[in-house]
């Protein structure tokens, strides 16, 4: 319904915003991250994600697409609202909370201030194989080191390849040559997929 609010920053705390848009105050919920994101801009343009509640009407505003994309993800798992799902990235990087969900890692997840061990292992369950397909999320983060690999899996994800799949045959064929090219990589890669 709102897909994003651009205007003139009136308030900022690490918690929320006020946004004045013509005239009108906008109170946006953010996390710690679209905090850092929004710096000391007057003039500021925030994504939105609009709930619509019996006794309330939310906004939530993030600094970016991605950080916007994981919160919508992370609300869709049983027992996470809106406000444990905007305390995990207060805690944690949306790369940083896909990464703990891809790999497993419970730890990572239980680190936020009330995350448990049944809670982070309900998200993880509920949201791997979405984040393997990529469905609504951004691209799911490989170490940067590699370019190649990055730029390879999102090749063959493009092309229909399951992530999971293809991440495990690319990681082989990267400790077998770790100088492949992108192309080589590819062209390996479709060989054994």
């Amino acid at each position: 319904m709102i897909e994003y609010l651009k205007g003139r920053l009136v308030e900022k705390t690490p918690s929320y915003v006020v946004i004045d848009c013509n005239g009108v105050g906008y109170f946006v919920n953010i996390s710690l991250n679209t905090y850092s994101a929004l710096g000391d801009e007057e003039l500021v343009k925030v994504l939105i994600h609009f709930q619509v509640k019996e006794d309330a009407h939310n906004l939530y505003g993030f600094g970016s697409r991605d950080e916007r994309n994981v919160f919508r993800q992370l609300i869709t798992v049983s027992g996470i609202g809106t406000a444990t799902a905007q305390m995990m990235l207060s805690s944690l990087s949306p790369d940083e909370v896909r990464n703990a969900i891809m790999n497993d890692d419970v730890n990572t997840l239980k680190s936020v201030k009330g995350i448990g061990a049944k809670t982070a292992q309900r998200v993880i369950l509920d949201l791997r194989d979405k984040l393997a397909k990529g469905d609504g999320v951004a691209e799911i983060v490989v170490p940067s080191h590699n370019t190649a690999k990055t730029e390879s899996l999102s090749a063959l994800v493009a092309l229909g390849f399951d992530r999971t799949n293809a991440n495990k045959v690319l990681d082989s064929l990267i400790k077998k040559d770790p100088e492949s090219g992108v192309e080589e990589l590819i062209k390996a890669a479709l060989k054994k997929l």
